[in-house]
């Protein structure tokens, strides 16, 4: 969400400080236009998947649970068991002892309290992940980031080694001192000043032997279900890896030897940029440095996969698209191919979090990264303190169409809420609501896809921007909150479809091609393959100046695109500069399925197609935060205690075109009506379209309309 403090802003600051459109095309099938196909370029691992995760919530740990097995945290958790079970939750993932190698002196505690956890939530058939992260230790520099760590990550469970304690803390044989990342500065052992933490090297062989031995020992003294290891990136950044590991990986893989920071043809100007900021794509060497540290983290969660065998597997993700995240190596398309389960980090407890629109991106974007590998389960895990912050992630998992995980967070305040609710008590109510009145299989369900928007990740890996400095993700971000607020359904194409034209030209709905400067010859020949199939293209200067690899191309590759004058060929504005979109369709070349006749145009629609009937999802984006009168975060932001709406007219007028959605009998319902739903009037007014009605006066947030 577009709010100042989220996890996602702490990683990028860490990381920076359809047929009526184009007539005459056929459809590709009967619904070849009309249902988003579930491409499946990734198959592998396609059935490691043992159960699917529907709705999850976290377990919370505290400190005294290492106390087990005394009775009171026996008792502790047959009852939270119970009030999971009737919250029908599904899923309970672990949050707490989250920095695992930090109670390397207490596991046998720790593993003896999650498999007894596992026993209670096994009675209720609800799976158990755990969730923990593997390459790091707290070790604060100084008493103010002491204070610091307990300010800020409580939600952690904080118990780690005094600084003399610290020199020797080992498992497995391994000195935890020695298997550290090096800072490339002065020689010191890396450290992510964001979370007081020390890293481990993924390319130290002797890391990589203590954590599989740790996963060994957990799966077989632990009956859990899955398992998410948490941090699959730099978070120390740029400044790190300097250790013997690193280097000879880099000079074996790229025949390159690592320069010295005063080398700024390498690195840029390190003396006055932030870390974060190092770095000169314009040089291969640079580009091959940053792509060996995405591998060597990619090959490290291989490596837990490899280890854990069936048991399914995920990482944490709150971001995939910008640029920035490379100066941490968190890259979730290289790690895909090693993932069972993906989530999307919808972060977010304060005022702010109510601005959801610029998150449909990145959830859009992971949930594409998911439907490619096997069309693998996808998750939205989002924040609350209280009960509607709750209810709004719940209704964008569903507006989204993935599961919902809900998880409070109240370790992030500096202390809890008087009035602090448990996870189970908010998703409960919500919970029981859908089984009873729209029990929607997110997995069976397929969007109405109207248009189709390239992201590429080659623009990303390369650091690509164009001449005015703006990333391709921009371009693709700010495409995508056009696309909501028209009420224009769509998804992401990313490189690997771009380059298969099989894949491409399976749907023949318009391409939008905005600043995709890094282009390769397998895209570039697969986009003149689709324009020949007669299919539309969107497009944007710039195109394919650089290759795949970063490289630049003597003659940009638009410029034989132009040259073709082919009439599906449309030459648009960027998004960055005007709305192509709604000039599309002022000029009638693009006519969406749904055209709002009357009531509050804030009100975003997404159809979702479940058993082939359509289910129309409605989600404000004129949400008002009522904050709470005490709490603020870490930024001074005060927390989200209510929502209200700000929209004026919540009687809904649209127009849909029937020959791309048929439309059933609808009902409206929401938790906001209980168990009441109201019927949506459908009138034939002209044909090929039908006039639709749907109340939504007494909703604030999130509504379906669906048959039944």
């Amino acid at each position: 969400m577009n709010n100042i403090y989220s996890r996602r802003n702490f990683v990028k600051t860490s990381a920076v400080g359809t047929i009526g459109v184009s007539s005459g095309i056929p459809l590709l099938g009967q619904t070849g236009l009309i249902q988003g196909t579930k491409t499946e370029l990734n198959k592998v691992g396609e059935n490691n998947v043992a159960f699917i995760p529907n709705r999850v919530a976290s377990w919370w740990c505290t400190l005294e649970d290492l106390l087990w097995p005394q009775k009171k945290i026996v008792d502790k958790i047959k009852r939270r068991a119970e009030g999971f079970a009737n919250a029908k939750i599904d899923t309970a993932l672990n949050f707490g002892f989250h920095i695992r190698f930090d109670y390397s002196n207490y596991f046998g505690h720790l593993h003896g309290y999650y498999a007894n956890v596992c026993e209670e939530l096994h009675k209720y058939d609800i799976k158990f992940m755990d969730h923990y992260s593997c390459n790091h230790v707290e070790r604060p520099r100084s008493d103010s980031e002491f204070r610091k760590l307990h300010h800020n990550h409580r939600h952690s469970v904080l118990l780690f080694h005094d600084p003399i304690a610290a020199e020797n803390a080992s498992y497995e044989g391994h000195r935890f001192n020695d298997i550290c990342q090096v800072n490339l500065v002065d020689g010191s052992r890396g450290y992510a000043p964001q979370y007081q933490m020390e890293a481990f090297c993924h390319n130290n062989p002797d890391f990589l032997d203590m954590h599989q031995k740790y996963l060994q020992r957990l799966i077989g003294e632990v009956p859990l279900d899955a398992i998410e290891v948490d941090d699959m990136c730099d978070y120390a950044g740029l400044v790190t890896c300097g250790c013997k590991y690193c280097r000879d990986r880099y000079k074996k893989e790229y025949g390159r030897e690592l320069p010295s920071l005063n080398d700024i043809s390498f690195w840029g100007d390190t003396k006055r940029t932030i870390p974060s900021k190092w770095g000169n794509y314009e040089n291969p060497a640079f580009r091959d440095w940053v792509n060996m540290r995405t591998n060597s983290v990619a090959d490290h969660l291989k490596m837990v996969k490899e280890t854990i065998k069936d048991k399914p597997l995920m990482t944490c993700c709150s971001s995939s698209g910008p640029i920035s995240l490379n100066s941490i190596s968190l890259n979730l398309e290289r790690m895909s191919p090693y993932l069972d389960f993906f989530m999307l980090e919808n972060c977010g407890i304060n005022v702010k979090s109510v601005s959801w629109v610029p998150m449909d991106a990145e959830a859009m974007h992971q949930k594409d990264i998911a439907q490619k590998r096997g069309n693998a389960p996808a998750m939205a895990l989002s924040y609350t303190i209280y009960g509607k912050g709750g209810y709004m992630g719940w209704s964008l998992s569903r507006f989204w169409g993935v599961s919902n995980w809900g998880s409070t967070l109240n370790g992030r305040l500096e202390e809890d809420p008087t009035d602090m609710m448990e996870i189970e008590d908010i998703v409960g109510p919500l919970n029981n609501w859908e089984l009873k009145n729209s029990d929607l299989n997110y997995m069976k369900g397929s969007d109405l896809v109207e248009v189709r928007l390239v992201n590429s990740r080659y623009c990303r890996d390369n650091g690509w921007r164009d001449s005015s400095g703006h990333e391709q993700w921009e371009k693709a971000a700010a495409w995508s909150e056009r696309l909501v607020k028209a009420n224009v359904g769509y998804r992401f194409v990313r490189c690997e479809e771009l380059a298969d034209s099989n894949a491409l030209c399976r749907e023949s709905t318009p391409l939008i091609l905005d600043g995709v400067g890094c282009v390769s010859d397998a895209q570039f020949k697969a986009v003149k393959i689709y324009l020949s199939k007669g299919a539309q293209v969107w497009f944007a200067l710039p195109f394919g100046t650089h290759d795949e690899k970063g490289f630049k191309r003597t003659v940009p590759l638009s410029e034989e695109l132009l040259k073709m004058k082919d009439k599906n060929l449309s030459v648009i504005d960027s998004v960055i500069d005007l709305n192509p979109l709604g000039k599309l369709i002022e000029e009638g070349n693009f006519q969406p399925v749904i055209k709002q006749l009357s009531g509050d145009e804030r009100w975003a629609v997404r159809i979702r197609f479940q058993d082939g009937k359509p289910v129309l999802h409605f989600m404000n984006t004129a949400l008002k935060a009522i904050p709470h009168p005490i709490y603020k975060d870490h930024s001074n932001n005060p927390i989200l205690k209510d929502i209200h709406s700000d929209t004026k007219d919540d009687k809904l007028v649209y127009e849909i075109n029937t020959k791309r959605v048929a439309l059933p009998a609808l009902l409206v319902k929401s938790p906001e009506l209980e168990d009441n739903a109201r019927n949506v009037n459908i009138e034939n007014v002209k044909r090929g379209y039908l006039t639709i009605h749907v109340d939504l006066s007494g909703v604030k947030v999130y509504a379906v309309a669906q048959n039944g």
